[in-house]
């Protein structure tokens, strides 16, 4: 098992890093050896990260190098996942498993939310060589559901249930509950082990991610989803399927400069959903959580630069990151959001609302050719 540390910046006095990530209280961490006394034991799960490439954990996975889903790059692994689960919060029982790229912000936020949480290596790559417009309204859908549930879905992908992003998820966790038991990543396995207990898990991503997470819990019912930035896949109309996750369950942000929000990706996609049964959009700038119980947020706040420029930060800016605005006190501006996605009682809601008029619901491009 290689481990990996979020290294704190230069100049920084290591020791106190060490035993502040190490014990709750590093002050009195600090009395206690100054006294002659035995330090506390370390608690367990605290402050790391688990790294495991895909195909350590598991031997038979494959690499798909025709849609860009490699185990290595050269000559390092590309299939690293990551886990994380801090001891000291008092846990939800949940797990979120992130449909993107390892981001380490989204990771501790959702610690300190009480969340188990791992970043599974899955085929994303993909998007850049089949990013088309066939008959097919569900062309991509479908290879998000077969890079996302195995399920042989698309016929222009052939991916295998054990390298999909719901096999990768249950074999890291099979391979947790062995080698990090402390962690008690047991509990979201079913009875016997063979399986993760969906019911359990939150799914969750950005733009890509968000929209392959959509896709996912329609097909497997989740406990929530969380979509930043997303969904897209505005030229398709698997959104508007029967659902296995309750609709009440998927949450949606997105900053009102961002491409998919101004070309009415979103909106399209969130109505699609039936997210208006659950209120209005708000701006969450605006307004204080629980925002009225609504599934759809919104922010304008201010970006730098020219129209692109603005585009492309707001497109990143509603999802945690390391540069993430905060106030004078140094807490997130968008902290009360980000709770409110992941903590919020699934089960409230707010009022329903007709749909926004004005939203391009058929954006295919045999749509603008008749104009």
């Amino acid at each position: 098992m290689s481990q990996s540390w979020n290294l704190p910046p230069a100049g920084t006095d290591y020791a106190n890093v060490v035993l502040k990530t190490t014990f709750p209280d590093a002050m009195e961490t600090l009395r206690t050896l100054n006294s002659g006394a035995s330090a506390p034991a370390p608690a367990a799960d605290v402050g790391e990260d688990k790294t495991k490439a895909a195909s350590e954990v598991d031997p038979t996975a494959k690499a798909y190098p025709e849609i860009e889903f490699h185990l290595d790059s050269k000559g390092k692994p590309a299939d690293v996942q990551t886990a994380d689960v801090d001891t000291r919060v008092a846990p939800r029982g949940q797990l979120v498993v992130w449909l993107m790229g390892h981001n380490p912000v989204i990771a501790e936020k959702v610690n300190g939310y009480g969340y188990h949480h791992i970043s599974v290596h899955y085929a994303r790559g993909w998007f850049g060589k089949l990013n088309t417009v066939p008959a097919d309204t569900q062309h991509l859908g479908n290879i998000r559901l077969e890079a996302t549930a195995g399920v042989d879905a698309s016929k222009a992908v052939e991916i295998a249930e054990a390298d999909s992003a719901k096999g990768r998820a249950t074999r890291m966790v099979q391979w947790l509950v062995k080698t990090h038991p402390q962690g008690r990543w047991e509990q979201f396995l079913t009875a016997g082990g063979k399986e993760l207990d969906w019911t359990k898990v939150v799914v969750g991503g950005s733009s890509h991610g968000a929209t392959s997470s959509a896709r996912f819990a329609m097909h497997q019912q989740v406990a929530r989803v969380i979509m930043f930035c997303g969904p897209r896949d505005n030229t398709e109309d698997w959104q508007a399927g029967p659902s296995a996750t309750p609709l009440n369950r998927f949450f949606g942000y997105s900053h009102v400069l961002d491409g998919g929000w101004t070309d009415q990706h979103y909106q399209r996609s969130w109505l699609m959903l039936r997210l208006n049964e659950y209120g209005p959009i708000v701006n969450a700038d605006d307004a204080k959580a629980p925002y009225g119980q609504t599934r759809r947020l919104i922010t304008s706040a201010p970006m730098k630069g020219d129209a692109k420029k603005q585009a492309g930060a707001a497109h990143g800016y509603v999802t945690p990151g390391k540069n993430s605005p905060k106030d004078a006190q140094g807490r997130p501006v968008q902290e009360d959001v980000w709770k409110y996605l992941f903590t919020s009682d699934v089960e409230k809601v707010g009022k329903p609302v007709p749909a926004e008029a004005g939203i391009r619901m058929n954006q295919r491009p045999e749509a603008k050719a008749k104009k």
